[in-house]
């Protein structure tokens, strides 16, 4: 299991995209792994046959653990323990000599003969598939690691069980279809989703009653979920937030977003969204005390402005960057917010779409959310949140009218912006909205 995100510790096998005994080079993809972010792709590293899987589809391992061997061509099978080890070979070809018998629990490596290394690569496989399966050993049965993983989750006897493997070696595939009489205490657990298909959902508990449902349900933490719940932990806890909060005019906004809407026509639309982001950027650009991290020994202030994105997942959140945003169009920034956000509820972001934020914009205004606060994206200093645009009666000229109003609340880590570098910011950033022309100056 590699490390496929720079926060990544831990992934969950989401499918395998190549079987056991499937030729693989280097690069193909092997399997669709979530990480901490986003579901990212594993590849091959290495030309050869897939000879063992160790981690089955919606298993979460850590990080530099085994999850797949891939073997040379002329390598039978792989021992338990992932460690080069092969075990036995196929049955030799017709007149060959039987190769001496070795003591089954070292299983050393054994590769095929010159004269079968030369025959067609399918050879030794086809020899295997055909030559009939060893009985079962009363003390030891052969499996891979894999089978004996399942058999012992799902209740089944591995010696009920007839290997298809090399040298009758239990594998995967003979679980699959285990009947009931294989099954040592329960029934065996479902197969694992055909390719392309979600994985079930975690079943729920048997009910205290019968006919009654259950009082609960128990669904495992995902990657992205297990992530949110560490970094708030790192956040709120240790970053001493304070916050402030001022209403915006955004009348000249919606005039402003308008016009250029009509202007676009079938180009796209520029969302309120979009127009924060920029006005934002242009901001930080005026107050580069706001635009930084805070490092263990130091204060690191941006001369660039990254835009962090906030975008929810049915499972969580994540923050997509628009990188370089201060020096971006609306119209740039329309058309990228809008891409990374689709890629971002596909689970499709690369690592550098997601990392390197400077300061980040969280909106709930479409979901009718009046007024929040939003909780720091370490090592960032700051973050706003973004309420609904709503018709607020106001005096304007002496007069009571409606006008489109916005509230936006600024999260600051004290440790670096003091409440008047957050103020100043602020008022920047509300001149800006409630007056456009502003961004150009």
């Amino acid at each position: 299991m590699e490390a496929l995100s720079p926060t990544m510790e831990e992934g969950r096998i989401v499918k395998w995209l190549k079987r056991e005994g499937e030729p693989v080079k280097t690069g193909d993809t092997l399997a669709e792994v979530e990480t901490d972010k986003a579901v990212m792709e594993l590849v091959a590293r290495a030309d050869g046959v897939l000879r063992q899987v160790a981690a089955s589809e919606g298993q979460t391992v850590p990080v530099g653990t085994v999850v797949a061997i891939i073997a040379g061509p002329g390598e039978v099978d792989v021992g338990a323990t992932g460690a080069g080890r092969v075990a036995a070979p196929a049955a030799p070809p017709a007149g060959a000599p039987a190769p001496a018998r070795r003591d089954e629990r070292q299983e050393p490596a054994t590769l095929l003969t010159p004269a079968a290394r030369a025959a067609a690569p399918g050879a030794a496989a086809t020899a295997a598939r055909a030559a009939p399966a060893a009985p079962a050993d009363a003390t030891r049965v052969k499996a891979s690691p894999l089978a004996r993983r399942i058999a012992r989750e799902t209740g089944v006897d591995l010696q009920l069980v007839t290997g298809s493997g090399p040298g009758g070696r239990v594998v995967r595939r003979d679980l699959d279809g285990a009947s009931a009489t294989t099954v040592a205490a329960t029934a065996a657990a479902p197969p694992p989703a055909p390719r392309g298909e979600p994985l079930p959902a975690p079943r729920a508990p048997a009910p205290s009653r019968p006919g009654a449902a259950a009082a609960y349900d128990d669904v495992p933490l995902t990657q992205i979920r297990k992530t949110i719940a560490k970094r708030l932990a790192s956040s709120l806890g240790p970053i001493p937030h304070f916050f402030l909060t001022t209403e915006v005019d955004m009348e000249r906004a919606a005039e402003a977003r308008d016009a250029l809407n009509r202007q676009l026509g079938d180009q796209g639309k520029v969302s309120f969204t979009d127009i924060i982001l920029k006005a934002t950027a242009l901001a930080l650009r005026k107050h580069r005390a706001c635009n930084a991290w805070f490092q263990e020994d130091h204060i690191r202030y941006w001369n660039e402005v990254h835009i962090g994105m906030a975008v929810a997942l049915d499972d969580g959140l994540i923050t997509p960057v628009i990188r370089d945003a201060d020096g971006k169009s609306l119209a740039e920034i329309s058309r990228e917010a809008k891409e990374l956000a689709e890629r971002a509820r596909s689970r499709r972001l690369r690592p550098d779409e997601y990392t390197g934020s400077t300061f980040s914009v969280s909106n709930l205004g479409m979901f009718d959310v009046d007024q929040f606060t939003a909780v720091i994206n370490p090592p960032e200093a700051g973050i706003i949140a973004v309420g609904s645009i709503t018709p607020r009666p106001v005096v304007v000229d002496g007069q009571v009218a409606p006008r489109r109003r916005v509230r936006i609340t600024m999260s600051c880590d004290h440790r670096v912006i003091d409440g008047a570098t957050g103020a100043a910011f602020l008022k920047t950033l509300k001149q800006m909205l409630e007056n456009p022309l502003a961004m150009l100056l």
